[in-house]
């Protein structure tokens, strides 16, 4: 007896659709999954056939044969567990219904209980996609796949639900859209009133924000460097419905995605360890999963200690940088996942962290602090827009008691220059001035007749390359979307080309 529903299969970014055949035939007793399953879709056989006699049902005696087509492409995960089960009770006449238009999407406990899956958002997108009309999931992915209109999902939590919904003896309720946010409300994190002093780092924090720059501080430990970095989430500006589910979907195949929520509405920031590898970082594994820079993708990927991190992993960035995409190859094939980040790094001058200070001597040997800083290349430090010192701060500052101005207000104002690049960008396929090519920088940034002047005179003596022209361009239209100004003038070429001078003071000593 012959049975076939549908199912969704994942492979990087990327959804395919999934026929489950399963052929029970008489002959001695024998369960064979075939079409290029991996280890944990081979073991279903196990978990289907203790969940089917642990739920009432009978598992049939005789040669099973199961079939997931296409057969040339390789099947990974426990996804196959339920369309597995329920198209076995189809085929032995348990169950009698017509599933033409449905997919199924579950991993089985030996109980019947349905766990949670990895890549369930793409997968229901992707279902839609191919025109069915409902897809069902566990319980637990429901407020993921909520966000998906257009098709039906119907959340359960065993066997028996999807069981007694097909046959229509108890139907189940289609999960209702809705937006929940994710854990991480601007209003709760940290506040930048209570930074004290730090004006011109705060102001360069707010121009990386508006215009999705990258950004490099610099300076001795205690100055704040990790505490403004810390309060750059409650500025970023909102996210767009495309972003944030290009996003989610990321966090749904990385299985990052927090419990009960359906759809990732803050720009991520992600903070690894300097000890992290650069797999971590990059995404990979037998099976490529999303690394730290993906899942920041839309958001900021902070790196603390900069030159901490090993060479290996920071020059990975370079590329993806450029990009915004990052490109894994393994031996199971090639993929790509999107990493549009926002760049954020911090780091001391020299091993002790006093080197250039003001009042506390340097106590690193001779040579140490250009070792530490050459930790950092040229190619890295060149695609970092904006460069800022952060110096310590004096005590009358500390000791003021007067708040500085909040994260409300600067948000606000980031909104405004983020809508602003939305409307002068649209249709180009990029968001922000930070993502910018070379052709849209010559477009999109034609400074005024005084600011070409200042940024030639500037070009010669501080010997800038082309990506740093192009950068302090895009810096300084952002500083002009800030204001509101439609032109580039000189004093946001000014600001600009301020922002590119830190490493002539201590690279080049």
């Amino acid at each position: 007896m012959y049975a076939k529903i549908h199912s969704v299969g994942l492979f990087g970014m990327e959804s395919f659709m999934v026929e489950v055949e399963t052929d029970v035939s008489g002959g001695l007793p024998n369960f064979e999954i075939v079409g290029l399953p991996d280890k944990a879709v081979s073991e279903a056989k196990n978990r289907v056939r203790s969940a089917i006699k642990n739920s009432g049902f009978e598992f049939p005696t005789g040669r099973i044969t199961v079939n997931l087509a296409p057969a040339d492409v390789r099947k990974e995960g426990s996804v196959y567990d339920l369309p597995m089960l329920i198209a076995l009770l189809m085929s032995t006449r348990q169950l009698s219904c017509n599933a033409e238009l449905s997919a199924f999407l579950g991993e089985l406990s030996l109980d019947g209980s349905l766990r949670r899956i990895t890549g369930a958002l793409p997968m229901v997108i992707r279902a839609k996609e191919a025109g069915l009309r409902s897809v069902f999931v566990p319980v637990d992915n429901s407020a993921e796949c909520a966000v998906v209109r257009g098709i039906d999902v119907y959340p359960a939590r065993n066997i028996l639900d999807v069981f007694l919904h097909l046959t229509g003896e108890v139907p189940l309720d289609a999960v209702q859209p809705e937006m929940q946010r994710m854990q991480g409300d601007p209003l709760l994190y940290p506040d930048f009133r209570d930074v004290k002093g730090q004006l011109e780092a705060r102001r360069a924090l707010e121009v990386a924000a508006a215009g999705g720059h990258n950004l490099l501080m610099i300076g001795a430990p205690g100055s704040g460097k990790s505490m403004l970095a810390k309060r750059l989430p409650s500025i970023l500006p909102d996210m767009t419905f495309e972003e944030s589910l290009e996003t989610t979907k990321l966090y749904s195949i990385a299985g990052a995605l927090p419990q009960g929520v359906s759809l990732i509405t803050r720009r991520p920031f992600r903070s690894p360890h300097h000890t992290v590898s650069p797999a971590g970082l990059s995404g990979g594994g037998s099976i490529p999963k999303p690394g730290e820079i993906s899942l920041a993708h839309n958001g900021v990927l902070f790196l603390d200690e900069l030159p901490e991190f090993s060479r290996t992993a920071m020059e990975i960035l370079r590329q993806p940088m450029e990009d915004g995409r990052i490109t894994i190859s393994r031996a199971a094939g090639t993929l790509s996942f999107p990493c549009s980040v926002m760049l954020v790094a911090a780091m001391n001058p020299c091993p002790c962290g006093f080197f250039g200070h003001p009042t506390r001597e340097c106590t690193c040997p001779a040579g140490a602090a250009a070792r530490y800083l050459a930790r950092v290349s040229g190619p890295v430090l060149d695609r970092l827009d904006i460069h800022i010192e952060v110096p310590p701060v004096d005590f009358k500052k500390l000791a003021d008691t007067e708040k500085s101005e909040c994260s409300a207000d600067i948000r606000q104002r980031v909104n405004a220059a983020r809508k602003r690049q939305q409307q002068r960008l649209s249709g180009t396929g990029v968001a922000c001035n930070g993502q910018m090519n070379a052709a849209m920088t010559q477009e999109f940034c034609r400074p005024s007749k005084s600011a070409l002047q200042l940024l030639e005179r500037a070009f010669e003596n501080l010997g800038l390359s082309a990506r740093a022209f192009d950068k302090i361009l895009r810096v300084a239209r952002t500083v002009a979307d800030l204001e509101g100004s439609d032109t580039i003038e000189f004093p946001h070429v000014a600001e600009a080309i301020q922002y590119r001078s830190l490493d002539r003071k201590f690279w080049q000593k």
